[in-house]
């Protein structure tokens, strides 16, 4: 895929030049560009020789003199303007491969690309990581990495990546830790597999690689009705057993979902260290707890107001402490409802797997004024659930007034509504 202009930023140097989206940019300096690395490092110069290919085939020569750290202001399509590696394992736990048809045709894309893992946060298992990968990401000293180890076991790898080359994760992490490539691990618990004295041994190991490992991220394996392995989802006693576990190791933290399995309290923020994994549901209960805990909140509305927050289950833990809270606001009434998924099945608990009939179906009764969501549920800068369907489906469908909280990791959009009405 080429490097194509998705959108440029005002008052940058390339909205000067006249840049605009749908524009390639061809090259820089003579060097064609594999991928957004490519493309920082040759930025970095003060004198730039930009090649662009016109949305009417067109080709500009343009020479840039700019600051040694200053940015062009090209946002591109994608992150990757080659071939994205894809993923050669078939997991016993994929999610990608469990999805029934019907859904979003980027929620089928399987990558395993050391590039987004660096550029992006996504996961990789390093089972295609070739030697020029290596020589590459040495040479430029690229990190960190978020790398998917699930096992250091090489053969219960093997047999739960279902890839012959997923035995040798330990060596390659052996030489991130040679060649200072710090990383984020993760691992996905997999009762009767990975977890039990197979976790302790897996920790332990990537405690024998010290600083180099960033942090550990453990969360349970989702279990759909669609699952055709014979998989089992993490009870109460192996989410207590995993915690206790993971307690002994510096750096390690279970994901909210263990505590919520356990039936114990979310840990403190001391917990978590950094927050480093958010995005893997490590720690997020506890940043909106602790933020709702700084907000100064209205004494009253000046007429009545109902609420409700279209939550998922697993962040049902939080919301119902925030919304006893905000019920002490006088004239404000706030609800909690769930929705529970009957499209995935009772074990799938988080937001952003909630699709738009099991939304329906949770709030067009309820008598309410504003129905509150997070915005995990959407796809990223749309209004597009993972369904196909949209916001406005929804809002025609209920008859709702929908607000979308953007940073789910805080209160202040929800506060700041509030004092507005106040």
């Amino acid at each position: 895929m080429p490097a194509i202009v998705s959108e440029v930023l005002k008052y940058s140097i390339a909205e000067e030049l006249g840049i605009q989206p749908k524009d390639e940019i061809v090259s820089i300096d003579d060097t064609n560009m594999s991928d957004m690395i490519d493309y920082n490092f040759l930025c970095k110069s003060e004198l730039l020789t930009v090649e662009i290919k016109k949305t009417d085939g067109n080709i500009e020569i343009i020479e840039i003199e700019k600051d040694f750290d200053e940015d062009l202001g090209i946002v591109f399509e994608s992150a990757v303007f080659d071939r994205v590696k894809p993923c050669l394992n078939k997991c016993i736990f994929c999610f990608v491969d469990q999805q029934p048809k019907g859904l979003r045709d980027t929620l089928y894309v399987k990558d395993d690309d050391y590039r987004l893992s660096y550029l992006q946060g996504t996961y990789i298992t390093l089972t295609n990581l070739t030697e020029k990968d290596k020589e590459r990401i040495k040479k430029m000293h690229l990190g960190p990495f978020y790398v998917s180890v699930h096992t250091t076991n090489p053969d219960l790898r093997v047999k739960m990546l279902r890839n012959p080359n997923a035995g040798k994760a330990l060596e390659n992490l052996n030489w991130f830790r040679k060649n200072k490539i710090p990383f984020h691990a993760q691992i996905v618990l997999c009762p009767g597999f990975n977890d039990g004295s197979e976790l302790e041994r897996t920790l332990s190991d990537l405690a024998k690689l010290k600083n180099t490992v960033l942090s550990t991220a453990i969360v349970p394996v989702g279990v759909t009705q669609f699952r055709k392995e014979g998989l089992t989802r993490v009870d109460k006693k192996c989410a207590a057993q995993t915690i206790d576990i993971a307690s002994k190791y510096k750096r390690v933290c279970c994901s909210d979902e263990f505590f919520l399995l356990a039936q114990r309290d979310i840990p403190p923020s001391s917990y978590y260290g950094s927050f480093s994994q958010l995005e893997d549901g490590v720690g997020g209960l506890r940043l909106l707890l602790d933020d709702f805990k700084t907000r100064k909140l209205p004494e009253k509305l000046p007429k009545p107001l109902k609420i409700s927050f279209a939550t998922s289950y697993a962040a049902k833990y939080a919301i119902d402490r925030i919304a006893k809270g905000l019920n002490k606001i006088k004239n404000l009434s706030v609800s909690v409802n769930p929705v529970k998924s009957e499209y995935w099945g009772d074990d799938i608990t988080v937001a952003g797997l909630i699709t738009t009939d099991d939304l329906i179906r949770t709030v067009k009764d309820l008598d309410t004024d504003l129905v509150i969501i997070p915005s995990v549920m959407l796809r990223s800068y749309s209004e597009d659930f993972l369904d196909g369907k949209n916001l406005c489906y929804v809002k025609e469908k209920t008859k709702k007034e929908f607000f979308v909280v953007q940073d789910i990791y805080s209160m202040k959009e929800i506060v700041e509504y509030l004092e507005e009405r106040g």
